[in-house]
């Protein structure tokens, strides 16, 4: 049993690593790259465009990871966007989720990155009719120039001064406001650079791609059918995976990233570095490889439990589970989608790759989900954050429950 056990852990360590957290680092270095391109443009862009601040919002949502959400949220702050953008933005968004599917699924992805778009547009522009942002706003605390310059004056600019270089590193706000006091000072701070987390993650960043590098041409191998255990190197394979999915696993710790991967700052960090980006992608990469290990982990074990040691016996009864409880797992995926952060969303994604779960509890989570984006709506303003949350939940609910009827009645999505 013990040793059976064991089997599972290293096998699951393997298979993560190879058939996901390579791919994912491959699309959060494409992705990570247009968004220090074009994430400053697309700002300006959205605080231009009134009308279509709903649709701008959407379409920055549905950019994978959670950079050009994380971007929107201070700005309805600011007044430059509506409630309705961030609303659009947050239904779009699949955080870190999004780079699990696009890697196994990216069909899939594309189906529901459509209907997302269609619900956060439809929504957006309801929230912004009804005038939600406006009431909000009006009943929001607001500190006076005053109050602001004393905060500042005794806050820690240790970030801005080693990293920035005196460059403006802030993106759709400006040093000392309510956004930077809120989401930079009296957030939870920088790590040191003394410390053994900074010098891991900002040392050892490119010993890291080098590992992904190495496992995305084992990862293309598999996929060609080809056996990376019988090569020259004998369990190159094993190998290569479990040491990945350990450097993964260290890397997460040493970043100190368990639930939320990406920060306000650390995103406007890479917005304006390629080295930052660089950095902070890898610790990215190994957050999503950590809890893909998890979900696989979940689902080997799970089988092995049920089927009593029986593999084909375990998913069997998994498959029996679904199918009668199909309905009730839409209603799963959108009440997880309401938990912040991108650790639950990336288990249950990588879940579904696994056939764990229908495609229409998938929507329904990636509808509700919002991602590392919601952290800085919540520490500026809990109201809003709370009232973000409860609309993104109703078009999961409903959008889930149509799918899901098409699904049983129509064709298997």
């Amino acid at each position: 049993m013990i040793k059976d056990i064991i089997d599972i852990i290293l096998k699951s360590a393997e298979d993560s690593f190879l058939q996901v957290t390579v791919f994912v680092g491959a699309v959060l270095l494409l992705f990570g790259y247009i968004n220090y391109k074009k994430s400053g443009a697309f700002i300006e862009g959205i605080e231009k465009s009134k009308k279509w601040q709903p649709v701008i919002g959407a379409l920055l949502g549905l950019t994978p990871g959670c950079g050009g959400a994380i971007f929107i949220m201070p700005l309805f702050i600011k007044g430059s966007v509506s409630f309705g953008a961030v609303i659009a933005t947050l239904i779009a968004t699949m955080g870190d989720s999004a780079f699990v599917i696009i890697s196994v699924l990216p069909f899939h992805y594309l189906l529901v990155s459509v209907i997302s778009f269609i619900a956060a547009i439809l929504t957006g522009y309801i929230v912004d009719y009804f005038n939600v942002g406006d009431k909000l706003l009006s009943k929001m605390k607001r500190l006076s120039k005053k109050e602001r310059d004393e905060i500042h004056k005794k806050a820690d600019h240790m970030l801005y001064e080693m990293e920035c270089n005196g460059n403006k590193c802030h993106v759709g706000h400006n040093e000392g406001d309510d956004v930077d006091l809120a989401l930079h000072h009296r957030a939870k701070g920088h790590q040191k650079p003394e410390g053994l987390g900074y010098k891991f993650t900002h040392h050892g960043f490119s010993f890291y791609w080098i590992v992904i590098a190495v496992g995305l041409i084992l990862g293309i191998m598999l996929l060609f059918q080809v056996d990376v255990n019988t090569l020259a190197i004998p369990n190159l394979g094993a190998i290569l995976g479990i040491g990945g999915t350990i450097l993964s696993i260290v890397m997460m710790f040493m970043g100190k990233k368990f639930f939320q991967d990406d920060t306000h700052e650390e995103t406007e960090l890479k917005s304006t570095s390629l080295k930052e980006t660089l950095i902070h992608n890898a610790q990215e990469t190994a957050f999503v490889g950590t809890w893909v290990f998890v979900a696989y982990l979940i689902y080997e074990i799970s089988v092995f439990a049920l089927g009593g040691g029986d593999y084909g016996a375990g998913e069997e009864m998994i498959s029996s589970f679904m199918t009668s409880a199909a309905l009730t797992t839409v209603f799963i995926g959108a009440l997880i989608g309401l938990i912040p952060g991108c650790g639950p969303q990336v288990i249950f994604v990588a879940l579904f790759t696994k056939g764990m779960v229908p495609f229409a509890a998938l929507l329904a989570n990636a509808i509700s989900q919002d991602g590392d984006a919601l952290f800085p709506l919540l520490a500026i303003d809990k109201k809003s954050s709370l009232w973000a949350t409860v609309i993104t939940t109703i078009p999961a609910l409903i959008f889930g429950l149509i799918v899901y009827f098409i699904e049983s009645n129509f064709l298997p999505i």
